[in-house]
């Protein structure tokens, strides 16, 4: 399956979130250091609604591309909106379907894009979870070819307490991390969750 997002798509959809959320949400951002202006980067962002999804991309000037679980795809219409509007399925159950989603994240790094990956791989609340290390790894393999150091991007996304019906939600962007080879992708998933942590005011999860 190739990722064909479509910029007419994901700008309405954005413009959409843009009206419905600022009813609904009041969003703060803080950014530690702007985005490169040029090369692909990693944002790493903290989950804990399916509302993270849209918060971040209101975050983010740029087109943005999101790693999403299979299972979202698994109907027709639905999964072509989601290819429109910048969706990549990976598999968590069967590595070969994650391999075939992985050559798609290949182009689109090539391609100087700005991919967010949810390291946690699920929703984790009032805590953070350890991290999912694979894809990283997987990037980083990639990382000598491209020759380009990728920017790995912390977010962290605190929701405040609701005022009526309206609720204060402060999106951190942390600084961009790096590492230089396969075998850092352990360590650099640790440092990234660590500063989600930080960056979140929620404690690190003990397992």
């Amino acid at each position: 399956m190739v990722v064909k997002r479509n910029s007419l798509v994901y700008s309405i959809t954005k413009r959409t979130a843009q009206m419905v959320f600022s009813i609904f949400y009041h969003l703060e951002i803080e950014r530690k250091e702007a985005l490169p202006d040029h090369g692909p980067a990693i944002i790493l962002p903290k989950h804990q609604y399916w509302t993270d999804i849209p918060i971040v991309s209101l975050s983010f000037g740029p087109l943005l591309y999101f790693v999403a679980k299979r299972e979202l795809f698994k109907y027709p219409l639905i999964r072509h909106y989601l290819s429109l509007a910048g969706a990549i399925p990976v598999d968590r159950k069967q590595s070969i379907r994650t391999l075939d989603s992985f050559k798609n994240l290949l182009s689109l790094l090539r391609a100087g894009e700005r991919i967010v990956i949810f390291p946690e791989g699920t929703y984790f609340r009032e805590i953070v979870g350890s991290g999912k290390s694979r894809l990283l790894q997987m990037i980083l393999r990639f990382q000598k070819e491209l020759n380009y150091r990728i920017p790995f991007i912390p977010v962290g996304i605190r929701y405040g307490k609701r005022m009526r019906w309206r609720r204060r939600v402060k999106i951190c962007i942390g600084h961009p991390l790096y590492a230089e080879k396969e075998s850092d992708a352990t360590s650099l998933t640790h440092q990234v969750m660590e500063e989600i942590s930080r960056l979140c005011c929620l404690p690190r999860c003990s397992t």
